[in-house]
């Protein structure tokens, strides 16, 4: 039986976020064994649609990361080696029976997390000689197996004072995450997200990377659909849909968008120019009537918002 069979009554609200009940909408060509929806918009595939089990299961994966997240805050700082940032990571994730996701990832990641220092845009591999100073920036990108689910997600720190032209890219990259997730909503094409964060880094003479994307997850790491931070084609026949979960994660550089791989490391991606990348991370399920961050911190909960998100037209999810 077709998982949407499973997951869905007659009449349930249809998965396409019509508002329609399921019978009166999408059930017919379910039976037919279509496996996409098409209309004028665009096309919604329903295998990125998770079930209510995948869903529950990405919450709580999620729950605990943002805990992981907000518990690896307090030690970071000038003095410490990202290696011992990643042995935190780590232990506290082992210790609570669950899996760092990157440790081992393809067979060769060695390290429980990505941290990427100044401009190193992203895969940053933590080693015991790479010592935060005062001045740094870095991004701390974290994700976490908890009962065969995974939860994602990244912050940039600031280390002590730093310089104003980097406190401010911190903040835009902070504020482009926002911007994308903001747009979330069924009926919403993919392509939007890229919009409206490669508009709003370019106000500051930023770009983003068009190399790495966000992407759906689950029960794997990186899913489909594919997230990009720019603004594409690809993914502009596309529509969001209830129960689809993915990252939206841009990763903004000071200068070019171009990006070098590390030739010794094969993991490690730093920027061109050799000019600063900052990144923020979230995980987000497409609601019925917006989106809800799976991935607060307990922290961001507790203030009630991530900068204007909370005000957001389309968050009715969030906690306040």
């Amino acid at each position: 039986m077709r998982r949407e069979e499973k997951k869905r009554g007659r009449n349930d609200l249809c998965w396409c976020g019509s508002g329609k009940k399921y019978k009166k909408c999408h059930l017919a060509e379910d039976q037919n064994g279509s496996f996409s929806s098409s209309s004028a918009q665009g096309v919604i595939r329903k295998e990125w649609i998770q079930t209510p089990e995948e869903i529950e299961g990405v919450k709580k994966a999620a729950c605990f990361n943002a805990l992981l997240m907000d518990h690896i805050r307090s030690h970071v700082r000038a003095g410490i080696s990202t290696e011992k940032l990643d042995d935190l990571i780590r232990i506290f994730t082992q210790d609570h029976g669950h899996i760092p996701a990157c440790l081992n990832y393809k067979g060769g990641y060695p390290k429980s997390s990505c941290i990427s220092v100044n401009e190193v845009v992203c895969h940053g591999i933590p080693k015991n000689d790479v010592i935060l100073k005062e001045g740094d920036i870095v991004n701390i990108d974290i994700t976490s197996i908890v009962n065969g689910f995974h939860g994602d997600q990244s912050e940039t720190f600031l280390i002590g004072k730093v310089a104003d032209h980097a406190k401010k890219l911190v903040i835009e990259a902070a504020n482009a995450m926002i911007e994308g997730i903001g747009c979330v909503a069924p009926g919403v094409s993919f392509s939007k997200i890229g919009e409206v964060i490669e508009d709003y880094v370019e106000r500051f003479g930023y770009s983003t990377v068009k190399d790495y994307t966000g992407h759906g997850i689950g029960k794997a790491f990186h899913e489909d659909p594919p997230i990009y931070h720019f603004r594409n084609t690809e993914s502009s026949r596309y529509l969001m849909a209830p129960g689809m979960i993915f990252t939206v994660e841009p990763m903004v550089n000071e200068g070019t968008w171009k990006v070098e791989l590390d030739r010794q490391d094969r993991w490690t991606v730093r920027t061109l120019d050799r000019k600063l990348s900052a990144q923020f991370e979230h995980t987000v399920l497409v609601t019925q009537n917006g989106f809800e961050i799976l991935t607060l911190t307990p922290s961001q909960i507790q203030a009630g918002k991530i900068c204007h998100l909370a005000t957001h037209p389309n968050n009715i999810s969030i906690k306040k």
